[in-house]
C-alpha cells in the first residue's frame, strides 16, 4: 500500500511540474518577442495611421470622413520611444509592450484607468464632432448619467445601489465642467458598466475600428481597435491601444505573440489574446452605440 502510495505521490510530482514548467516557457518567448525590431512601423510618424504599415498583402479598411473610425485612426501620437507614464509621473515598470503613446493628459487624480481612458476618447470625439446630446454612460449600478444633465446642474446622491439625480448646480456647458463630469464618470463607471451597457459583437468578422476587447469586472480590463486592414481573401488585422490600472499613458501595444505581424494582431471571439501586460483569457467584444 505505502509502495503504491508512493509511485501516486512521484507522478502527482512529475505533473505538477510540467504544469509549472509551462508558463516559464511562455514568458520567456513573451520577453524575446518584446526585444525584436518591428519592421512594420515608421517611427518618425506622429499618428497611428502613418506610424504602423500595413502588412504585405493587406490595405487599410476605408471608413467615412469624420466618423469616429477615422479619428482614432488618425489620433496624435508622441515621439517614438516615449514612455508610459503614470498618474503620479512615475515611469511605469513595463516599458516593452507599446510601439506608441497617444497624445492624451493623464489626470494626477489617478481615475483615468483602463475603461475610462476609452471613455474619454469616445466623449471627446462627440463633443469634436457637434454631438454633445449623445454624451453619456451607465453607472455600474445601471443608471444612465448624460453630460447634458450635468451641465444643466443636476447631480447624483447615491447610497449603495440607488441612484437619484437633483439640480444643486447652476448651468455650465464649458469644457472645464465636461472634464468634471467625466470624472464623475470615471469614478462610477467601468469594465462592468460597459460591458453591460453596450452591444455585443457576435461574430469576429464584424469587428472594425472603436470596437473594444473586454472582460468586464472588478478587476475587469479593456483595449480599443484602432485601425484594421484586410487582404483580398477578406482577413483581417487590428491594432489595439490600451489604459491601465493605475491610470496611466494610452498606449498603442505591441503584439508580443507573433512578430511577423506586430503590432497587429488576428482577433477571434472565445480565444486567449494576450495584450501586452494582461491575458484576455475568452475574448468578448463590444460596441459603442
Amino acid at each position: 500500500m505505502k509502495k503504491y502510495l508512493l509511485v501516486v505521490l512521484v507522478c502527482i510530482t512529475i505533473v505538477l511540474l510540467v504544469y509549472q514548467l509551462k508558463p516559464v516557457k511562455k514568458t520567456t518567448q513573451v520577453l524575446i518577442a518584446s526585444t525584436k525590431k518591428i519592421v512594420l512601423l515608421n517611427e518618425d510618424s506622429l499618428t497611428i495611421k502613418s506610424r504602423v504599415i500595413a502588412p504585405k498583402g493587406y490595405k487599410r479598411v476605408i471608413y467615412k470622413k469624420g466618423s469616429f473610425q477615422e479619428y482614432l485612426r488618425n489620433y496624435s501620437l508622441k515621439p517614438f520611444g516615449s514612455k508610459i507614464i503614470n498618474y503620479d509621473a512615475t515611469e511605469y515598470f513595463w516599458q516593452r509592450g507599446h510601439i506608441g503613446v497617444l497624445d492624451i493628459p493623464v489626470p494626477s487624480n489617478g481615475l483615468q484607468q483602463c475603461a475610462d481612458a476609452l471613455i474619454r476618447i469616445r466623449a471627446e470625439y462627440l463633443w469634436d464632432s457637434n454631438r454633445k446630446d449623445e454624451i453619456g454612460f451607465n453607472f455600474t449600478s445601471g443608471h444612465y448619467c448624460s453630460w447634458f444633465k450635468y451641465a444643466e446642474g443636476y447631480r447624483p446622491k447615491i447610497k449603495g445601489n440607488k441612484v437619484s439625480f437633483h439640480k444643486t448646480s447652476n448651468k455650465d456647458y464649458s469644457k472645464a465642467n465636461f472634464y468634471k463630469y467625466l470624472n464623475l464618470i470615471y469614478m462610477y463607471s467601468g469594465t462592468l458598466s460597459l460591458f453591460n451597457e453596450l452591444s455585443k459583437i457576435e461574430y469576429a468578422k464584424d469587428l472594425k475600428i472603436g470596437d473594444m476587447l473586454i472582460k468586464g469586472g472588478s478587476p475587469g480590463h479593456i483595449a480599443m481597435i484602432c485601425d484594421e486592414v484586410v487582404n483580398s481573401k477578406g482577413e483581417k488585422l487590428y491594432l489595439l491601444f490600451q489604459g491601465n490600472t493605475p491610470a496611466q499613458s494610452v498606449h498603442l501595444v505591441k503584439n508580443l505573440e507573433d512578430e511577423n505581424i506586430s503590432p497587429w494582431y488576428n482577433l477571434k471571439k472565445d480565444t486567449i489574446i494576450p495584450v501586452s501586460n494582461y491575458t484576455f483569457n475568452s475574448s468578448k467584444f463590444v460596441r459603442f452605440k
